[in-house]
């Protein structure tokens, strides 16, 4: 039986190893899921509500874009598409805030986070939750893959398919979420690493200016020969993602006897970093070369996705009166 996989990246900035290792990595590796049928969208209509400068969308769609396809998706065993190809989504969100109760939405973390970080309370954002369960269930998904903090939004989702279901009749499937294997990776500075913080490290920095990124990294005070934790340490989280099981453990022995500082840490966490996204970078530079390829996938991908929306919706004004 196939399992419909859907989830969506918002072009908001330049993908960090957080995007990658919370999330990209995830989404390339369930292709080899047997009987998967993945889903994934370019979430720009999500992006108005933090981007409103229609150059700089364009920019970041455009690199969402090319960074999956560069980091291994095949657009032949996934569907990847625009979010804003399938005008349907917008239409089902508004049939689903037609049974969903405000106090739903006002309960929504990320909401309130948000507004807390500066961004501007609009009716986009308080609405976000609604597109987003049209987003899944316009595409009849089973599985969500998504970090810890989007699990709330993914039981949303299942609410307002029960209010409709129960109003209309069974239209929708039930989603449930998958969760990331890496939930949080920490920024230079110890928090979870996002663009909104400014403690990322971006997938394309390479050579001196990845290197000054690295070197950045906040450590505490203790010296060269000091003994050190390596499960308090963020350089250690961050290499801890590359590498091997090995590597690691020799890592940490090196911490916990001294005589090895977070200098020489850091230069083992660079190299492994350049190391590791070096083919993406040559695969990404190639891509940026030939964007009427990437444009003909994104287009491909829109009628795909699109062919299955349009039978979901159908389903659901016939259900609801609307035919």
């Amino acid at each position: 039986m196939a399992v419909r996989i859907l989830s969506g990246v918002t072009p908001s900035g330049k993908p960090h190893l957080g995007n990658y290792f919370g999330a990209i990595q995830q989404h390339i590796e369930l292709q080899d899921l047997p009987g998967a049928e993945p889903f994934y969208f370019i979430a720009d209509f999500h992006s108005m509500t933090t981007v409103q400068d229609a150059a700089r969308r364009r920019d970041f769609v455009r690199d969402v874009a090319v960074d999956y396809l560069a980091l291994g998706l095949d657009p032949k065993r996934s569907t990847f598409f625009r979010q804003s190809d399938v005008p349907e989504v917008a239409e089902l969100a508004w049939m689903l805030c037609s049974v969903t109760g405000m106090g739903l939405l006002e309960r929504a973390h990320s909401y309130k986070d948000k507004v807390a970080k500066g961004i501007t309370s609009s009716v986009g954002l308080f609405y976000y939750p609604v597109l987003m369960a049209a987003d899944i269930l316009i595409y009849r998904s089973n599985l969500v893959p998504v970090g810890q903090d989007q699990v709330q939004h993914i039981e949303m989702t299942q609410d307002m398919a029960g209010y409709f279901n129960h109003t209309y009749g069974e239209v929708f499937v039930r989603p449930e979420p998958k969760l990331s294997r890496t939930p949080k990776v920490p920024g230079i500075d110890g928090q979870k690493m996002s663009k909104s913080y400014g403690n990322a490290i971006e997938m394309e920095l390479e050579g001196k200016a990845l290197r000054k990124v690295v070197m950045s990294i906040v450590t505490d005070s203790k010296t060269l020969e000091d003994p050190k934790d390596p499960a308090t340490d963020n350089v250690f989280a961050l290499y801890q993602l590359f590498g091997t099981p090995d590597e690691v453990d020799d890592l940490a022995r090196k911490y916990r006897a001294g005589g090895f500082g977070y200098g020489h840490a850091k230069q083992a966490l660079y190299e492994k970093i350049e190391a590791y996204f070096a083919p993406y970078r040559k695969k990404r530079a190639e891509l940026l070369a030939s964007l009427d390829h990437v444009d003909a996938v994104l287009r491909d991908g829109a009628e795909r996705a699109r062919a299955i929306a349009v039978r979901t919706l159908e389903d659901a004004r016939k259900a609801s009166g609307l035919r």
